[in-house]
């Protein structure tokens, strides 16, 4: 499966610079409803650090243990995030490169791309310091964030930066894949999924996203609760809710318009919902990051 496929379907990051695919942030998993990231997907390769505390992690139907000065590897396209099983605090850096930065777009480039971050390797690696070269690239995602929210940074750092991280890990991956056996069954879901990436603002109903996978009602259930742990619906309104938070920490829209462009039916139901779910309105959630950012 070449790595462009269903790219435009793919979780939509904000990245730090427009134009310039490099995502570069720190989280926390108090961001999230109930201590947990939407499971979501997208072509970028992503790295994840422990600063503080621990976290449970999903990708591709397994689940690992990360503590702190651990990490993480994420291979292209593949459904991952991270959780608190015990509803616990977890800080940690994030960086997601896009294969458009690294020159994707050439064909030399394109199948060491994909030779090396394609269907055919591993999901994931599992970053620990005791091992050199992971120890080093566990430093190098410090840095990375480091650069990224210095005054001065520098693109063509960041850029050549970015690239390292990619190579080395690129080193390391092995031809493997836990799915490589039900690949179109993935590829269903991955299509089900992307559409509710691309459609969570407008009115989705389980006979849509059904549809998106080109399967029964009964069969879009049947793969999500197999592959992804939840319900259609649940899926669909966890990532408004996830996405609601991303909007409330990183623009100045009000909550009228988050609801809005979340797809919730009004602020009063959104206001319900997101309360349910993270345990407060989103405007205390936002007053609250805001006060101990």
């Amino acid at each position: 499966m070449a790595l462009e496929v269903f790219s435009d379907l793919s979780e939509r990051l904000n990245y730090n610079f427009p134009g310039f695919p490099l995502y570069v942030r720190r989280g926390e998993l108090r961001q999230f409803e109930r201590y947990a990231a939407a499971c979501h997907w997208h072509p970028g390769l992503e790295f994840i650090l422990i600063l503080e505390g621990g976290m449970e992690y999903f990708v591709n139907g397994q689940t690992l243990r990360m503590e702190v000065g651990e990490g993480i590897f994420v291979n292209s396209k593949r459904l991952h995030y991270g959780y608190s099983k015990d509803n616990c605090d977890c800080s940690f850096l994030v960086v997601v490169v896009h294969p458009a930065l690294l020159g994707g777009e050439t064909h030399v480039s394109k199948t060491f791309l994909e030779s090396k971050f394609g269907a055919n390797t591993e999901d994931y690696i599992l970053l620990t310091p005791k091992t050199y070269w992971q120890r080093e690239l566990l430093a190098s995602i410090s840095r990375i964030y480091d650069e990224m929210h210095s005054t001065e940074n520098n693109p063509l750092r960041l850029l050549s930066m970015a690239a390292s991280l990619c190579a080395c890990i690129a080193d390391h991956l092995q031809p493997f894949s836990t799915h490589q056996a039900d690949e179109n069954l993935w590829m269903t879901v991955w299509e089900m999924t992307g559409f509710i990436h691309q459609n969570y603002a407008n009115r989705t109903t389980l006979d849509d996203i059904s549809a998106a996978g080109s399967v029964c009602r009964s069969k879009c259930c049947q793969l999500f609760n197999e592959y992804v742990g939840q319900t259609p619906n649940t899926y669909l309104t966890k990532y408004r809710i996830y996405k609601s938070c991303e909007m409330l920490r990183e623009t100045n829209m009000s909550v009228l318009e988050v609801s809005m462009t979340c797809g919730f039916q009004s602020p009063s139901y959104f206001t319900q919902v997101f309360q349910k779910g993270v345990g407060l309105t989103p405007r205390n959630y936002r007053d609250q990051f805001f006060r101990t950012k």
